[in-house]
């Protein structure tokens, strides 16, 4: 493992959890991760539950995760509740990146505009939350993954110059 470039996949789906379908989400989204040079890399899955949800995310950050990522939950449904389950166990929110996010998704497709995902520092993690869709995660991560060595050189003390 490489200090600061761990990174934990939480894919959010009742229906995956339960076995009913498979993870569809979370191994493109990992597929993304490592051709951007990330080699440590978990995927785990988790119901549509804000405490299993909260759980899963501290887990990771206080398993020292530099980012964790997750993936769906982020829309307007009635179990749909990863933003809430995240702002639990963000230090500070990061909204330009969320906003930068849904622009993305907006522009591939329009109801990205509902998405409510959010992004965040949580110790020294960074939290972002991901469409569900595999298409609308990676397309996410194009946008996201370039943000990534200078959010954790920040994290780290860096200096505030891009690279």
């Amino acid at each position: 493992m490489t200090p600061g470039r761990s990174v934990v996949i939480i894919t959010v789906s009742d229906r995956a959890a339960a076995g009913v379908r498979a993870d569809a989400s979370g191994p493109a989204a990992e597929l993304a991760v490592r051709a951007a040079g990330y080699d440590d890399v978990a995927v785990v899955v988790v119901p549509d539950d804000v405490d299993a949800i909260r759980a899963e995310l501290r887990e990771a950050i206080a398993g020292a995760a530099a980012l964790v990522l997750t993936l769906g939950g982020t829309g307007i449904g009635p179990r749909d509740r990863t933003p809430e389950a995240t702002a639990a166990v963000l230090d500070l929110e990061l909204p330009g990146v969320a906003e930068v996010l849904r622009e993305r998704g907006r522009r591939a497709t329009p109801t990205a505009a509902l998405g409510r995902g959010r992004a965040g520092v949580a110790g020294g993690a960074l939290v972002v939350n991901l469409p569900g869709s595999p298409r609308a995660a990676v397309e996410s991560l194009e946008v996201l993954l370039p943000l990534v060595p200078h959010a954790l050189d920040q994290l780290g003390g860096g200096d505030h110059r891009w690279p």
